[in-house]
């Protein structure tokens, strides 16, 4: 991948739209500090990346960075709550910004699955894996979002939905971006999403190897 420059304003909702093996993922990976370049800078919130150490950049994308990934990635032993506030046990910064809010973790969860459309309180309590796919959604979109990062990454969130219920759902997760003032990076290989966006990107625009 060879990507000469990329600026998103904060505040921003971009949407990335590109084929599988076009770059998506690994420079979602290279934004989140998961991986370093081998050239170059990333400079995310004033901060370069590339001057951190991995346990530094694992430390920034905990208190700065929330991921809605494409599987999830929930802890199924987890109840739907516990899911939710985990990011809140790694990241002092997140944890204090619920805590400043007078919420309880427990309660800003709660706020953020009923502003998500997960409302059933019956649910609330079950493990994970007891609910359906578009359930399991809600939960992972509110796990990124508790704390007010300030960037919010999704890789694919919406694969497994029907068109009506994917864009319901990313209408629910930029308000609640607009809402904490957060920059939203959205990947997605389906064009259609890209009209709930300030701006739309093509990783064949942008990635130079994929223009070659």
């Amino acid at each position: 991948m060879d990507i000469p420059a990329l600026a998103i304003v904060g505040g921003e909702h971009v949407f990335l739209k590109g084929p599988s093996g076009s770059g998506k993922s690994t420079l979602l990976a290279l934004l989140g500090g998961v991986l370093a370049p081998d050239s170059g800078d990333i400079r995310l919130l004033q901060q370069s990346l590339t001057e951190l150490t991995a346990v530094k950049r694992d430390r920034f994308r905990a208190n700065h960075v929330g991921f809605i990934f494409q599987l999830f990635n929930l802890l199924p032993y987890l109840s739907v709550i516990d899911n939710v506030v985990l990011p809140c046990q790694f990241s002092d910064r997140r944890h204090d910004a619920v805590t400043r809010s007078q919420s309880s973790l427990e309660q800003e969860a709660r706020r953020l699955l009923a502003s998500l459309g997960l409302t059933d309180e019956a649910l609330l309590g079950r493990r994970v894996t007891d609910l359906s796919i578009g359930q399991q959604q809600r939960v992972a979109a509110a796990r990124a979002l508790i704390g007010g990062p300030e960037l919010l990454i999704a890789d694919e969130p919406t694969s497994s939905l029907d068109a009506d219920n994917r864009a319901g759902f990313i209408q629910l997760v930029l308000e609640e971006c607009d809402r904490t003032g957060a920059t939203v990076l959205f990947v997605s290989h389906d064009e259609a999403l890209g009209q709930h966006f300030h701006r739309q990107l093509d990783m064949a625009d942008i990635n130079r190897v994929s223009q070659a």
